[in-house]
């Protein structure tokens, strides 16, 4: 069974920066995509940012340019890194994972999740 634990989330003011971390067992595949999601209160779970088996990502349209996702293999983890971050930018995130392929990293209906991180930005 495939087990995910996120780790690395705290409240920062505006523009500041934070890595998200995700360690990933029990998951020896080849083909896979992997994303990160943020969830608000009372809003469903959107991606934020992607990643596939050939190392090919995506981003969500407002973190583009702030965001970077990254796949480290011989450590089995999946990261994060979130700079100038806004307010907007709050929420819980959730790392994610599936296999063989995804179509869209950012609307693929993950089968696996991991219990979430908390980012809070302040203004």
């Amino acid at each position: 069974q495939v087990r995910l634990m996120e780790s690395g989330g705290d409240s920062v003011q505006a523009g500041g920066s934070l890595t998200l971390s995700c360690a990933i067992s029990e998951f020896p595949y080849n083909s896979y995509c992997m994303a990160w999601f943020r969830q608000k209160p009372q809003k469903a779970r959107l991606g934020v940012a992607g990643i596939d088996w050939r190392g090919d990502t995506e981003y969500m349209d407002s973190v583009k340019g702030r965001f970077t996702i990254s796949r480290d293999k011989a450590n089995n983890s999946l990261s994060l890194q979130m700079t100038n971050l806004q307010p907007e930018d709050t929420g819980m995130y959730y790392c994610v994972v599936d296999m063989p392929r995804c179509q869209n990293t950012l609307t693929h209906e993950y089968r696996f999740w991991g219990r979430g991180t908390q980012v809070t930005v302040s203004s």
